[in-house]
């Protein structure tokens, strides 16, 4: 049994940190919001009173907050997660946060002889419940080695991408395509209703043709084709508008530090910025069709 420290119980940081606990581990969890964390003790936490409380005598401590701004204040700094963990301690941050924070972090936890991956998901809520998310790591060998046994209880599908930061780059890299190819997959099915197309239609073929992808298989933007998809639910959120354009913000800021030209990506984030500027920010990101059709 591993004593793990859990900061950040939000959506997806709650189930995540349950599977631990469903594992056998010791699991003492903060968050800002007390009822996250009474939630946790509920089903069989610990209720950690402060960073400082989780982070004492930890094994691993994991971390998912919201941007690099938080990672960086909730590492860094004399009363942060660097000074205060064990040496002992793996340091597991699943938050989607830009590159440049991510290495900032891990110098900052190399220098104490501390191993730390970045390790952000992909798979939403519905798989931080389940237990199947993907994790794309970054950091050292033997760090990666220690932490996947952890991450193996949370995750399904777990992958080194190389050194740290490289797990976060390979997340913004994944969803600029998944965002790219969600407005393709719309515009498509925007198109052949205006030429009297029928949807299932263009579906059967699509799927089976040059077009077939992950956004029109696994997550059809239109009602009937794919019985799963949020657009069957009035696209009641399995991954938010406002998370992607999270995430294709981070792919153009990483693109200008990198100077690498990105023109889709750039679009994708513009048309995201308008359609979660409309008020839709908490709908699921596949809902962008509607914003294309115009309503």
């Amino acid at each position: 049994m591993a004593r793990i420290g859990f900061i950040g119980l939000g959506n997806m940081g709650l189930p995540m940190a349950r599977n631990l606990v469903k594992a056998g581990h010791q699991v003492a969890g903060f968050d800002v919001a007390k009822g996250a964390v009474d939630a946790l003790a509920a089903d069989n936490g610990i209720a950690g009173a402060s960073v400082a409380d989780v982070c004492k005598d930890a094994d691993f401590i994991v971390t998912m907050l919201p941007a690099g701004e938080h990672v960086r204040k909730l590492y860094l700094g004399d009363d942060g997660i660097v000074a205060l963990a064990p040496q002992q301690c793996v340091l597991i941050d699943s938050s989607t946060i830009d590159v440049e924070s991510a290495r900032a972090v891990a110098a900052a936890a190399a220098k104490r002889n501390i191993a730390m991956i970045d390790a952000p998901v992909s798979g939403g809520v519905g798989g931080a419940t389940a237990g199947t998310l993907t994790f794309m790591v970054g950091g050292p060998d033997d760090a990666f080695a220690r932490a996947k046994p952890i991450l193996e209880l949370m995750g399904k599908t777990i992958v080194h991408a190389g050194g740290s930061g490289n797990g976060q780059a390979a997340k913004i890299c994944n969803n600029m395509v998944l965002g790219i190819s969600m407005i393709a997959v719309s515009e498509a099915f925007v198109l052949a209703e205006k030429l009297g197309l029928d949807a299932q239609k263009l579906f059967d073929i699509a799927s089976k043709a040059s077009g077939q992808c992950w956004s029109l298989t696994s997550y059809c933007p239109v009602p009937g084709p794919v019985p799963a998809s949020p657009a069957n639910r009035d696209y009641q959120a399995g991954f938010t508008a406002a998370m992607m354009l999270k995430d294709l913000k981070l792919a153009q800021e990483a693109a200008r530090v990198a100077n690498v030209s990105t023109p889709l990506g750039a679009e994708a984030a513009a048309l995201y910025g308008l359609y979660a500027g409309q008020g839709k920010s908490a709908e699921d990101f596949s809902g962008i069709i509607r914003f294309l059709r115009g309503v």
